[in-house]
């Protein structure tokens, strides 16, 4: 039996799931989401728990089953919390600054601005040098925030470079002077 699987999703108030052969949907007070419904798993509904159970034993809807549970968790909870990353930018002379809620402006060290420009559905806003990505879709604020930190990966022997704020960055020391 799947872990994660087996596990119950409690469904908190003012949260409407509907459950189609193709899709489930969930609507909740920051928005709604879609999450496709997978051949080998069953999902119900019963009350304010939610339940995914795979139909057979086979390897595939093993596999389902954990990964059903997850994408409807992250959407429980996405449209209930919201889900945030922060990036920390570092380097002299780098500067950051939103102009509106889907765009950002960095100045990186290169000739030009960068201008990164989110997709529907996702908020960046800056505070100082630290980038706030925030929405209801999990997987969308993960990418957004790995697309930015593409931009300028920090580098280890200054540090320099833009990193999630939990990152560690493993320093090496650089060459040996006489």
């Amino acid at each position: 039996m799947s872990r994660i699987g087996k596990l119950p999703i409690e469904v908190p108030a003012g949260v409407t799931i509907t459950i189609d052969e193709n899709e489930i949907s969930v609507k909740g007070p920051k928005g709604g989401l879609t999450v496709p419904h997978l051949s080998d798993v069953t999902v119900t509904l019963d009350g304010s728990v939610l339940k995914v159970e795979r139909n057979n034993d086979e390897r595939v809807a093993r596999a389902q089953h954990g990964l059903e549970r997850a994408l409807l968790n992250n959407a429980v909870t996405g449209v209930t919390k919201g889900f945030e990353k922060k990036l920390e930018v570092n380097g002299v002379g780098f500067r950051v600054q939103t102009n509106n809620p889907q765009e950002i402006e960095m100045q990186l060290g290169f000739s030009h601005p960068v201008i990164y420009k989110a997709k529907e559905g996702i908020t960046l806003s800056n505070d100082k040098m630290v980038i706030t990505v925030a929405g209801i879709d999990k997987q969308a604020v993960g990418q957004v925030a790995a697309e930015i930190r593409a931009l300028k990966k920090p580098e280890p022997y200054k540090g320099k470079g833009i990193k999630y704020v939990d990152e560690v960055i493993l320093r090496k020391a650089g060459k040996a002077g006489k």
